[in-house]
């Protein structure tokens, strides 16, 4: 799992994980925008652009080019969006690593951006946010970042509001294009059976054309709060989704470690106390989850669930009975280890195929500019005591830092609110 790093001398970082005898290669370009880089008037522009680069390039100017010349070479392929950062990949057997790389550099240099075409994805968009908005448990996501940061990017949606989606224009994609898509923001990651020396070559002289502009900057997130909050998303379900949780620390902070174990303690595996306590012995909700989610400027610890609606309170006061025990009480050096084994075996298991190398690598290098290495990470989970892990408890979990955003048929705010005190 060692990797090799470049950076070529317009800034374009290249990042290089050989993987011998793997019989796949990935090609990941990651460049580092997102919707927290919108203006209110284009929320939704990072994702919308994302659609478009697989519409047509100057070289491959049919809409079908891309998508056929990668399925006929037998590829996994697609984007994503984030607050932070946006990716392109293919994945494919290692042989095809010339064409996968050319397709992937060109759909990210050379996208025609038609007018026709825009109008078009328009309703495609339109219909992934509605189908969103009908997935409770990814809707709930929504109203929590909303509440926690409001009216700003950090609390605005990935895919922008429908209205703002049909009044974008090919102009606007242009101009966004040109502040961020640039060398200096952009990393290329190739993992898998390619040799570095191939890897890096390839990648240089496919992004050779890559801009060099100035690349366009964020505004930096507000993350105060002085009081309990609750958001309520009213909808007729059978089930109500809510996420529950605090104000942690942004990704560069040196605690997060002891906040992934807390975390684990929580909710990693189904040994992990929530699981035990709401699955086993409540006898409700299919899934909960806990963790801790970091940006550049802010982060969150998060503990989330789909319970009965008739069972929401219950379920609520037990988590917030388990926050409070980690406060008080010493995670057992038996737990411990356990959790700890839990987290760098998971992390491992995570890291077996070429796409996920790259991932791990170029996620960090995108967002981070400090790499860990899997041995790195899993020497710093070790290291970390159960007194850590109270002392964390007992920073985070306070009255004031309390969130609770759910989406379900309840309407009865006061009786949550009721709940959110330590």
């Amino acid at each position: 799992m060692k990797f090799k790093k470049k950076v070529l001398p317009n800034g374009l970082r290249m990042l290089a994980v050989p993987m011998v005898d793997n019989p796949t290669v990935t090609v990941l370009v990651l460049v580092g925008t997102g919707s927290k880089y919108e203006s209110k008037d284009k929320n939704g522009i990072s994702h919308f652009l994302e659609h478009m680069c697989f519409k047509g390039t100057t070289t491959r100017p049919n809409t079908s080019d891309l998508a056929k010349e990668l399925d006929t070479l037998g590829c996994e392929f697609n984007a994503f969006t984030g607050q932070e950062f946006t990716g392109y990949y293919a994945k494919g057997k290692a042989g095809d690593f010339p064409k996968l790389i050319d397709i992937i550099s060109d759909l990210y240099l050379n996208p025609l951006l038609k007018e026709d075409e825009i109008e078009k994805e328009k309703g495609v968009i339109v219909d992934e946010i509605n189908m969103y908005d009908d997935m409770p448990m990814q809707k709930v996501h929504e109203v929590w970042m909303n509440l926690l940061y409001g009216d700003q990017p950090a609390g605005w949606t990935i895919a922008g509001p429908r209205d703002v989606v049909r009044g974008m224009s090919s102009k606007d994609f242009v101009s966004y294009r040109k502040a961020h898509y640039v060398a200096s923001a952009t990393t290329v990651i190739v993992s898998g059976n390619v040799e570095a020396s191939t890897a890096f070559r390839s990648i240089a002289k496919s992004f050779k054309g890559i801009a060099e502009n100035k690349k366009g900057g964020k505004k930096k997130t507000r993350d105060t709060q002085s009081v309990p909050k609750v958001a309520l998303h009213h909808k007729e379900t059978d089930q109500t989704h809510f996420i529950l949780g605090v104000r942690s620390f942004p990704i560069y902070d040196k605690r997060n470690p002891i906040l992934s174990v807390l975390g684990g303690v929580l909710g990693s595996g189904m040994s992990s106390r929530l699981f035990r306590k709401i699955r086993d012995e409540m006898g409700v909700g299919y899934y909960v989850r806990a963790g801790n989610s970091t940006s550049t400027d802010s982060g969150y610890f998060a503990v989330s669930a789909g319970v009965a609606n008739d069972r929401l309170e219950e379920v609520l006061s037990a988590v917030m009975n388990e926050l409070n025990d980690l406060k008080t009480n010493l995670v057992s050096r038996e737990e411990l280890s356990k959790v700890k084994e839990h987290i760098i075996g998971m992390m491992y298991l995570g890291l077996e195929s070429s796409d996920d190398l790259a991932e791990y690598y170029g996620t960090q290098e995108v967002m981070r500019r400090e790499m860990r290495t899997p041995k790195e990470r899993e020497k710093i989970i070790r290291a970390v005591t159960a007194e850590d892990v109270r002392e964390m408890a007992r920073k985070i979990f306070v009255d004031k830092n309390l969130n609770l955003a759910l989406v379900g048929p309840t309407k009865d705010e006061m009786a949550l609110r009721a709940l959110l005190k330590f």
